[in-house]
C-alpha cells in the first residue's frame, strides 16, 4: 500500500544555516518552493512560525544502538526512534550489536522494517564485520548489502576486529559496492575488557582498570595502512584521542580514505567525572583528559573529524546499578546530542550552523551512502528538516527523555540550543518540541 502524501507544510522565517531567512514550502515529501519571508501563500498548508529558529537539514546519526532485538528492556526500535525524532534526527544507523547479531541479510532487513514500522525516522541497519562479533570469519557483507536493507556501513562496535588480516580481507570485500567498515579502535592486548578509565593517574588513585590512549591510537594507524593498501574506505568510531587526531591528520595528508567521527560526551565531558565511581560516566572508550577533549573540539572543527556521531548506549537500569569496574559501558544521546554540539561548538564560535550541518547531516549521510539525507534546503531536494531554537537553554531531566532508558550523563546540566521540530519527507515527526504520531502527521 503506497504511503499517502503529507499534509503540505509552509516552514515560515526560518534561518537557513544561520544565514538568510526565508519561507520553505514541503510538499509531496520534497522542498517545493523557497522564498523571501512572507511570500509564499499558505493555501491548506499546515504553517510552522520558525521566527527566530535556525533550519538545518534532518540531522544523521553513524552510531546508535536500538537494542532491539534482545534487550528491549533498555530499548527498542520504536522508542529510540522517538528519541531520534526528539533530537532532530530523521535518519539513524543501528549498530549491529543486538541478540541476534546483525550478521545475515535476514537480520538486517529485519531492523529495516521495524524502522519503517516507526514511521518517525529512517533506520539504517549497520551489518557486522564478522560472524557473531567474533572477530573471526567474515559475515554475510555481500548478502547484506544486496538485500532490501541495501547495508553500507559495517562494525563488530563495542569490539575491535583485532585480526589484521580480517580486517584486511573487509576492506578489499567492501570496496566492491562501496561499502566502509567502521571501527571501534581498542587493541584488546593493551586494553582488555575490563579496562573503563583513561589510564593516567586518576585510574590508579581510583583502582580502575587502565585504558590507555595508545590502545585506540595503534589499532588507527594499522587500519589507515591497511586501508590504503586495500584503497578502500575505513571509518574511525569515537575517536578519543588527540594521538588518533595526530594519526588522522597524517593519513588525509597522504591521501587515505579515511573518515572519523566524535562523540559529544567526549566532545564536553572529561576523565575527572569517574572520581565519584558514577557508573553512568562510564564509557568505551573512556572520558579522557582536558587536553584530548581539546584536540577533538580543534579536529572537528577543521574538519580533521568528519562527524558527531552520538554512540546513543542505552541500559536498563539493572546493568547500570552496579559497581563502576561491573557496570555495563555506554550513556544515552540522542535527546542532547544538537544541544551539546550547540554548547560546545557554536556558542563559543568555533563552529557556525553551517559546520553543524556539515558535521550531523550532510557529511553523515555522504559517509553512509544515505541519498536521500543531507541535502540542501533547495527546491526538489527531500523534506528532511530540523528546526532548532539557538538560544534556548534547558537543564536536562533524565526522567523527561522519551528513551526507555535512563543513563544520561547530562542530567542538571544546562545546555544550550532546542530541538523545535523534526519533519521526515515533509511529514513532521516532532512539533513544538512535542512528538507527532506518524499516523496523524
Amino acid at each position: 500500500m503506497t504511503e499517502p502524501a503529507p499534509r503540505p507544510v509552509l516552514v515560515r522565517g526560518a534561518s537557513l544555516l544561520g544565514e538568510r531567512t526565508a519561507d520553505l514550502l514541503l510538499r509531496d515529501g520534497v522542498v517545493a518552493e523557497v522564498g523571501e519571508r512572507g511570500s509564499l501563500a499558505a493555501g491548506d498548508a499546515r504553517v510552522v512560525d520558525a521566527d527566530g529558529l535556525v533550519a538545518l537539514p534532518g540531522l544523521v546519526d553513524l552510531h546508535t544502538h536500538l537494542r532491539e532485538p534482545g534487550r528491549e528492556d533498555a530499548e527498542t526500535v520504536l522508542t529510540g526512534s522517538r528519541a531520534a525524532a526528539a533530537g532532530g534526527f530523521t535518519a539513524v544507523l543501528a549498530m549491529a550489536n543486538t541478540s541476534p547479531v546483525t550478521d545475515t541479510a535476514e537480520a538486517a532487513e529485519r531492523v529495516l522494517d521495524l524502522g519503517r514500522a516507526a514511521g518517525l525516522v529512517d533506520v539504517q541497519p549497520v551489518g557486522a564485520v564478522t560472524h557473531g562479533l567474533a572477530g573471526e570469519e567474515l559475515a554475510e557483507l555481500g548478502l547484506m548489502a544486496r538485500s532490501r536493507a541495501r547495508v553500507r556501513v559495517f562494525s563488530d562496535d563495542g569490539r575491535c576486529v583485532a585480526n589484521a588480516r580480517v580486517m584486511r580481507r573487509a576492506l578489499e570485500y567492501v570496496k566492491a559496492f562501496g561499502g566502509v567498515v567502521s571501527q571501534h579502535a581498542q587493541d584488546p592486548d593493551l586494553a582488555g575488557p575490563a579496562s573503563c578509565c583513561h589510564e593516567g593517574e586518576l585510574s590508579g588513585r581510583l583502582g580502575l582498570p587502565g585504558w590507555p590512549g595508545v590502545a585506540e591510537e595503534v589499532i588507527v594507524a594499522r587500519d589507515v595502512m591497511l586501508a590504503r593498501h586495500a584503497g578502500s574506505r575505513v571509518h574511525v568510531a569515537h575517536a578519543s584521542t588527540a594521538g588518533t587526531v595526530e594519526v588522522l591528520r597524517w593519513a588525509r595528508a597522504q591521501g587515505i580514505a579515511v573518515t572519523a567521527e566524535v562523540t559529544p560526551h567526549h566532545l564536553l565531558l572529561t576523565t575527572d567525572l569517574l572520581s565519584g565511581y558514577d557508573p553512568t560516566f562510564k564509557v568505551n572508550p573512556p572520558l579522557r583528559p582536558d587536553e584530548d577533549v581539546e584536540a577533538l573540539r580543534a579536529a572537528l572543527a577543521d574538519g580533521t573529524i568528519d562527524a558527531v556521531a552520538t554512540d546513543h548506549a542505552p541500559h536498563a537500569r539493572h546493568d547500570k546499578e552496579h559497581a563502576f569496574v561491573d557496570a555495563a559501558f555506554g550513556m544515552v544521546g540522542l535527546e542532547t546530542a544538537l544541544p551539546v554540539v550547540a554548547t560546545t561548538m557554536v556558542a563559543t564560535g568555533r563552529m557556525t550552523w553551517a559546520d553543524v550541518a556539515r558535521t550531523m547531516s550532510t557529511t553523515p549521510a555522504a559517509i553512509a551512502g544515505l541519498a536521500g539525507h543531507g541535502a540542501a534546503l533547495v527546491v526538489g531536494a527531500p523534506a528532511n528538516l530540523t528546526l532548532v531554537d539557538p538560544t534556548a537553554t534547558r537543564v536536562v531531566d533524565r526522567d523527561a527523555s522519551v528513551s526507555r532508558s535512563r543513563n544520561n550523563p547530562w542530567h542538571g546540566r544546562e545546555l544550550t540550543g532546542a530541538v523545535r521540530a523534526t519533519v521526515l519527507r515533509g511529514r513532521p515527526t516532532l512539533l513544538d518540541g512535542e512528538l507527532v504520531d506518524p499516523a496523524v502527521g
